[in-house]
């Protein structure tokens, strides 16, 4: 199973695995408090990417296009997160966007679930 939560939302025993997968590390939080487990900041969208959508939800289905695109050439972290998810029961992403709909975590939950089997 696969959740979704922002980075700030304090870490409870129901998010199982806690991953991080943003470029940046989040603004005004310490590594104690965020609870992380393993941050995967090479499975983000790149500088550009990340630019380019702005959070933008007007460019949502082109990012989530162009995200893919950028996953599929990540073959290593991939068969990092396949390993993980198949491994532990509930895996966390975490995410800081303030956004809950239209984020990298939103896509790439929808990229990688297809695919854990």
């Amino acid at each position: 199973m696969i959740k979704l939560k922002r980075i700030y939302e304090k870490p409870n025993e129901k998010d199982g695995f806690r991953l991080l997968v943003d470029r940046l590390w989040p603004r005004g939080i310490s590594k104690d408090k965020a609870g992380v487990e393993l941050w995967l900041k090479d499975i983000a969208p790149s500088n550009e990417l990340r630019k380019w959508f702005a959070h933008d939800p007007a460019k949502w289905s082109e990012f989530k296009k162009r995200y893919g695109k950028e996953l599929k050439s990540k073959k290593r972290e991939i068969e990092t997160l396949k390993s993980l998810l198949k491994k532990e029961k509930i895996v966390t992403f975490l995410f800081s966007a303030k956004d809950e709909e239209h984020n990298n975590a939103v896509a790439l939950r929808e990229f990688i679930a297809p695919k854990i089997k």
